[in-house]
């Protein structure tokens, strides 16, 4: 039995972390959440403080079962889930269902799946962040309020079609959406013409310079036509000349969305082909 215990969220970085760290340390994962409010009440005890109660998922059972058992053999346990709230919160979670001190467990956070990163975050552990912690609960509790609430009302009004749910996020979002559309509904639209010049000019070195000037916007047609019938065969004087560099930055690195619609339109993937494949990419 190895001396140390690293729990990671995902199976499939775990051989590889076990690869590089050697004989001293089992990695083993533990799927992701391993807790979860409770689902056949709210969850959560108002009446003390909002205090969110929580189980293990049957479906995560034999998962604890085996890590509380390798817990126990082991001289260390290290946490090393991902470094955001979620990931904070599910070290949170493995220390209170292993019976390990939150103030003195080492937990490692690392971006990429190569030996100095490793070695390195094993070199400088830290502690769990509390702050995070509570920021993920404050989160959990708010949605589940508000969906515990709120979805009876939805159902009785449209009836529990297709497992409708009304979210903290999303009915907010749906909300928005609507006033947009009556504010859509009820805008009067005016036309307007826009004109522009496209000019040519000789410089100083005799050479052909275009440009192009914009005019002001008129509300009717007539009023255009007008100004247009007083531009034939006038001359034009260049009053103003303002020279700005030119720069092109270069595209943004993806985010989700982005990486998803991208892989969407050039190469007609869907949303769990492009997650997987950019999830292979992360391990690799």
């Amino acid at each position: 039995m190895a001396k140390n215990l690293l729990i990671v969220e995902s199976p499939a970085k775990a051989k590889t972390i076990e690869a590089i760290l050697g004989k001293d340390f089992e990695v083993k994962s533990c799927y992701g959440h391993i807790r979860d409010l409770e689902k056949n009440d709210m969850g959560i005890d108002i009446n003390n403080n909002f205090k969110p109660k929580y189980i293990v998922p049957a479906d995560k059972d034999r998962v604890v079962k085996e890590l509380k058992s390798i817990a126990k053999k082991s001289e260390e346990v290290w946490l090393a889930s991902d470094e955001d709230r979620e990931g904070e919160s599910i070290s949170w979670h493995l220390a209170e269902v292993l019976n390990l001190d939150p103030k003195t467990t080492k937990r490692i956070v690392f971006h990429e799946i190569t030996k100095p990163a490793i070695q390195k975050a094993v070199q400088n552990p830290r502690t769990i962040n509390m702050d995070l912690v509570n920021a993920q609960q404050a989160r959990r509790v708010l949605d589940r309020i508000v969906g515990f609430e709120l979805s009876p009302v939805l159902w009785r009004k449209i009836g529990q079609q297709g497992g409708l749910s009304a979210g903290r996020v999303q009915s907010v979002a749906v909300k928005l959406i609507v006033e947009k559309e009556r504010e859509i509904n009820q805008f009067n639209t005016v036309g307007s013409f826009k004109l522009e010049a496209f000019l040519a000019a000789t410089d100083l070195n005799n050479k052909t310079v275009s440009f192009k000037a914009e005019g002001n916007k008129y509300t009717e047609s007539e009023a255009a036509l007008a100004f247009l019938q007083s531009c034939i065969g006038a001359k034009y004087t260049v009053r103003d000349i303002q020279v700005k560099p030119g720069k092109r930055t270069p595209a943004a690195p993806f985010t989700t969305s982005t990486l998803q619609q991208e892989a969407s339109r050039k190469l007609g993937y869907g949303v769990s082909k492009t997650m997987l494949l950019a999830q292979k990419l992360y391990e690799s």
